[in-house]
């Protein structure tokens, strides 16, 4: 852990002269104040005031000052920046001016579970696999829905012409002390995938922000842009955010055992039935876009719309590897990587926990393809589906006691009211789909 004397003696020696305290808004916004060096004292002390419109993600009648308080242990100087004027950051948690969370700071829900997984003697590492396309843009910057390339799953060079981008994307991600596991062209033309390491769950949100950011920022240079919707372009594979879980006791092996598959009525078991129990409310949050349930559809038997569990099928919300000799990893492979990443794994694990608690049973696995209606809808007794659209997702969070709670009501009234606004502009907006339907014959 730093000291302030250690950021201090940092900061001289990297001859840093700019400072930018980051924080996320409500909605999953990476935003930033800058300062200079003269202010460091004066940022760690926890005395840079701001408006707290900035990190309710809206405008309103009734802002008021926050203070942003960096975690030390997230300094670090940007790499590409000129070292003679370096630029460093903090990540901020958001405070009242007495001190206590602001009830809209995201990273601090995320921390509240982690406590509560703590106080149960379990300890939580979380990896990450984020895909993201590659655009071109145009003469005034803006991006293009043209692809960077047409190359396919795993290509080389010449087809895959993301790979000198990807590479610098990589080496500047571990320069910033974020440990990559492998990268690779994805499937869609244009589309990439890169893993993280795990590390703790607190930790691995604050990569995912930083790596979005340095992403975007390194395509950038390329004159592409990087884009982490869901899913941008029409008949191309979808964007997916999947969730590696591991689950320990502190200072144990996995909950379960090494090896072992998750058995009905163990404490993993219960801690991945609990995931399910709470799935269709927490879509709202962990594929937070309309555009999110263009990727998720039941027609496509490899996307994982269905509420249940599988150890080797990709349609299913979650996934168990059991590999002997190695720990049992869950995966949760529906979020998208335009959520939040504090407010998704808060949802999640606190569901999980819920379902220790309340020790629910692990249904039995679900390990073949599904058959679905001519309609698209998932037959009879079969396993729920995810919501088909936002405002769905929306209505079951609405109705879910423990997603709200641990959202807290303030943080939950903003991003209802906010995203059921989005819902309604998509519904009375006029769509090119619909002027190619419909303008000719009517």
């Amino acid at each position: 852990m730093l000291t302030r004397e250690d950021v201090r003696e940092k900061a001289r020696q990297e001859r840093v002269k700019f400072l930018r305290l980051q924080f996320t808004d409500i909605f999953g916004t990476f935003k930033n104040i800058a300062l200079t060096l003269d202010d460091l004292e004066q940022a760690m002390a926890g005395r840079i005031s701001f408006d707290s419109s900035v990190v309710d993600g809206l405008v309103n009648s009734q802002e008021r000052a926050i203070i942003l308080q960096p975690d030390l242990s997230t300094f670090l100087v940007l790499p590409w920046r000129p070292r003679e004027e370096a630029v460093a950051r903090f990540i901020c948690d958001v405070l009242n001016p007495d001190g206590t969370p602001y009830p809209g700071c995201s990273r601090n829900v995320l921390k509240k579970v982690l406590a509560e997984a703590e106080r149960m003697g379990l300890e939580i590492m979380v990896g990450m696999e984020v895909e993201f396309y590659l655009f071109y843009t145009d003469d005034s910057g803006n991006p293009t829905t043209s692809t960077h390339d047409h190359a396919g799953f795993c290509d080389l060079t010449p087809l895959d012409l993301g790979e000198n981008v990807r590479r610098d994307m990589v080496l500047t991600l571990e320069e910033m002390g974020i440990e990559v596991g492998f990268s690779h062209h994805e499937k869609g033309p244009g589309q990439h995938g890169i893993t993280l390491k795990p590390d703790s769950a607190l930790v691995m949100a604050d990569k995912l922000v930083t790596f979005k950011f340095i992403v975007r920022t390194i395509a950038q240079r390329y004159g592409l842009h990087a884009s982490f919707m869901p899913r941008p372009l029409n008949d191309r594979p979808g964007s997916a955010m999947i969730l590696h879980l591991y689950l320990r006791p502190k200072g144990a092996g996995f909950i379960n055992g090494v090896g072992k598959p998750l058995p009905p009525g163990r404490e993993a078991g219960h801690f991945v039935a609990g995931i399910l129990a709470h799935a269709r409310a927490n879509a709202a949050i962990t594929n937070p876009l309309v555009n999110s349930y263009k990727r998720l559809f039941p027609g496509d038997l490899t996307m994982p719309v269905h509420v249940a569990w599988s150890e080797d099928s990709r349609h299913t919300v979650l996934r168990v590897a059991a590999h002997p000799g190695r720990e049992t990893r869950v995966e949760v492979r529906n979020p998208d990587p335009a959520c939040n990443p504090y407010l998704a794994l808060a949802l999640i694990l606190k569901a999980g926990l819920e379902g220790m608690r309340q020790q629910l049973q692990l249904p039995p696995p679900l390990n073949k393809n599904i058959l679905l209606t001519d309609d698209g809808q998932c037959k009879g007794t079969r396993p729920a589906c995810l919501p088909r659209t936002l405002d769905e997702a929306l209505r079951e969070l609405a109705c879910d006691q423990v997603a709200r709670a641990t959202l807290g009501e303030y943080i939950y009234r903003i991003y209802a009211r906010a995203k059921a606004e989005e819902w309604e502009r998509f519904q009375i907006y006029v769509h090119p789909w619909e002027l190619q339907e419909y303008l000719l014959r009517f």
